[in-house]
């Protein structure tokens, strides 16, 4: 077999489109959004290389018009799970021995199709599966994907680049990566297509095999990566694709001596059961199984004195209501002080009022559909009890309609509480609430914002007072993972901002980074030595 140190393509970031009037892109999307809701797709697993399908079909419904069918996808049990998992094991040996760079090319091809032929097919799926609309389709599932598929590849060689520095005269030392024993499951969200395709490749990439569950409410999209991973060469078994019942699956997985580890995003309170279902299953596994989790998050925007006014409503308004706030990192609380508050409130109230709602395929509207049904309801129990409560205002929105598509509209709460449920629960949806502090209470504030939540993944300050900005960097440290300064706490790139928060928010460790996959690797350290001794006894047992 040959051999070579090979130079991977250095990665940049994947440009984001403008779907401009008149572009070329807008034309294409729209033909790829056309294609899509003319036909109904028929979505099996894929279990070592294979379709399966099952009696038991589940229709896949746009949440923005959910009388229309978009497809029906296979929904499996527990045999299926089992399936996956042999098929896993069964393509183990073949893969983690493939030399590297083969690994690597199969990701980087997967990059290539993403941003070139399938670049429309998959923001079609995305924005009408999920309800995003074409920007935030765009950033996710066109360049969000691509990059992590670029960047990783460069991260993986750094990896195997990391040598010990020293091998003294007479030896060698040296350090492999090994891929985890067993298998790895991904356990993937609906709100971003990339973070679906992460899961399952990052780990790949790595040498591990995959069992890929992904939400429900995602599977529209996740077949179409499926179709590109395929496309791209990935072997039969390395990624097994599968729709099942998360506990059903779960009570296959975990108590499977071959778990490896699981790579998860979703919420708080599964992440936390999954945590405790292996400590109670440790005793079966070959090894200690990696846990790596990015979960929940409350986060905020502190406003000081010293802001830019406009800067920041527009940090507060994009951060909180782009992708009708189901983003991991979506502002949910703010903090004001009074002497910005009149002004702030115009401002934030004016472009609220401003926004455009309705299905993705009209691309002037900014704001689309909350993800389902059961998001709706949540949603709106809270505008309700806010509605009812005497402390606190409702300032705009308010309001609700699931009759076409399950409309939230974007709704921004006032409440004169710091610890008012809104402010310090998690819920996913496009609903803000703001409270206003003393000017004179700025320090007071920071303790509040640290405590208030327990989660801790993404954050901002805006001001322009240089000592307040460090002032709060500091203060705020254990409160976000990912912290902004003069800017949204959202929007993480890839090779830019690594994401991921910890305490309730997860294991911190950092999507779109050299950390995440070293997760997924198990070294081994090697010392050859060349001319090694033939004698036990050392100089010092010489008699004098």
């Amino acid at each position: 077999m040959l051999k070579g140190f090979f130079n991977v393509p250095e990665p940049v970031n994947e440009p984001v489109l403008s779907y401009a009037v008149g572009s070329n892109e807008r034309g294409l999307l729209r033909q790829a959004l056309e294609s899509a809701l003319s036909e109904e797709v028929d979505i099996p697993m894929y279990i070592g290389g294979k379709a399966v399908r099952t009696d038991h079909r589940v229709a896949i419904r746009p949440p923005h018009r959910h009388k229309h069918i978009l497809g029906y996808y296979h929904y499996g049990d527990k045999s299926h799970v089992e399936a996956a998992i042999a098929a896993a094991l069964s393509a183990k040996a073949a893969w983690e021995s493939l030399p590297w760079e083969h690994r690597a090319a199969i990701f980087l091809k997967a990059a290539d199709l993403i941003a070139g032929p399938y670049r429309y097919k998959l923001n079609a799926a995305t924005m009408l599966g999920q309800s995003k609309n074409v920007f935030q389709a765009e950033i996710d599932s066109a360049c969000e994907i691509v990059d992590f598929l670029r960047f990783n590849v460069k991260y993986m060689t750094e990896i195997y680049a990391q040598q010990p520095p020293i091998s003294p005269r007479g030896s060698w030392n040296r350090v492999e990566q090994r891929p985890l024993e067993g298998f790895v499951f991904a356990l993937t969200p609906f709100n971003f297509t990339a973070i679906a395709g992460n899961l399952p490749t990052s780990a790949a990439m790595m040498g591990n095999v995959v069992v890929w569950k992904p939400a429900n409410t995602q599977v529209y999209s996740a077949h179409v990566l499926m179709e590109v991973f395929r496309e791209a060469g990935v072997p039969d078994g390395v990624i097994n694709l599968i729709y099942v019942d998360g506990p059903e699956a779960g009570d296959v997985i975990f108590k499977h001596p071959d778990f490896a580890g699981i790579h998860f995003t979703g919420s708080t309170g599964v992440f936390q059961q999954i945590w405790k279902t292996i400590g109670e299953n440790i005793h079966r596994y070959r090894s200690y199984p990696r846990i790596v989790g990015e979960t929940g998050g409350k986060d905020f925007i502190l406003v000081h004195p010293s802001a830019d006014v406009k800067a920041a409503a527009t940090a507060i308004v994009r951060g909180a209501f782009e992708y009708q706030g189901q983003k991991c990192s979506a502002a949910s609380r703010v903090y004001v002080p009074a002497s910005l508050w009149p002004e702030l409130k115009e401002l934030i109230v004016e472009d609220v009022r401003s926004f455009k709602i309705g299905p993705v395929d009209d691309f002037s509207n900014f704001i689309n559909a909350v993800i389902d049904e059961k998001s709706f309801d949540k949603l709106a129990r809270y505008i309700d009890a806010a509605k009812q409560d005497p402390d606190v205002e409702i300032l705009v929105g308010g309001t609700y309609d699931k009759t076409e598509g399950y409309y939230i509209h974007p709704t921004v709460i006032l409440t004169g509480r710091p610890d008012y449920v809104t402010m310090c629960e998690e819920l996913f949806g496009p609903v803000l609430t703001i409270y206003v502090y003393e000017d004179e209470q700025w320090e007071e504030t920071l303790g509040v914002i640290d405590k208030t939540s327990v989660y801790a993944l993404t954050g901002a300050i805006i001001a322009q007072d240089r000592y307040a900005i460090s002032q709060a960097t500091h203060a705020l440290r254990n409160a976000a993972g990912n912290f902004y300064i003069n800017d949204k706490c959202t929007g993480a790139v890839v090779g830019q901002q690594p994401f991921g928060g910890a305490r309730g928010s997860g294991t911190n460790d950092k999507a779109g980074s050299m950390i995440n996959l070293l997760r997924w690797v198990s070294p081994r350290t090697i010392k050859e030595t060349f001319d090694p001794p033939k004698d036990y006894r050392y100089p010092f047992l010489e008699q004098d």
